[in-house]
């Protein structure tokens, strides 16, 4: 899951211990041991799940401030633009939220970039824009057809809009 991701054995293992932490609900393990992988070496991979720790924590804001730190060190990465896009949909600013997920889409170095997709979907649909959502999710299931969340929210559109 991360053989692509720029960090260096020692502050992998930091950042993997920062990893599970998160997935098993241990929420300030997980920033004590993405803070520990980023003291050993500045990465975007450390800045952007640093922020996703903080997101979870509901901290929105430190976890926007975490991805700009990440977009500083490797303006390639795509997570910490669409985690931005993510946050700022969390915080019900579609407008600028599109914006840093037209950069995801760009980014070079993304290995899941339907998420973009389904999340400007999400805009789109904040914004009453269907045509666009729907657009946006089929975009992400061609990328990955067998995405799930972006085939329940096509579905879910069929069902409005009949």
């Amino acid at each position: 899951m991360f053989s692509d991701y720029k960090i260096g054995p020692e502050a992998m293992e930091y950042f993997l211990m920062g990893y599970q932490s998160q997935m098993d609900g241990r929420l300030e393990d997980a920033v004590y041991y993405y803070k520990k992988s980023l003291e050993i070496e500045d990465t975007a991979e450390g800045h952007t799940f640093l922020g996703w720790a903080y997101s979870f924590m509901g901290n929105l804001e430190e976890a926007i401030a975490e991805c700009k730190r990440a977009i500083q060190v490797d303006p390639e990465f795509g997570n910490p633009y669409n985690d931005i896009g993510s946050y700022l949909l969390q915080q019900n600013k579609p407008d600028e939220a599109i914006a840093w997920l037209k950069k995801a889409k760009r980014a070079k170095r993304y290995a899941t970039p339907e998420y973009a997709y389904i999340n400007t979907g999400k805009a789109y649909e904040m914004k009453g824009l269907w045509p666009l959502a729907i657009l946006e999710y089929r975009r992400a299931l061609e990328i990955n057809p067998r995405y799930v969340p972006a085939k329940t929210a096509l579905d879910r559109l069929a069902i409005r809009l009949n």
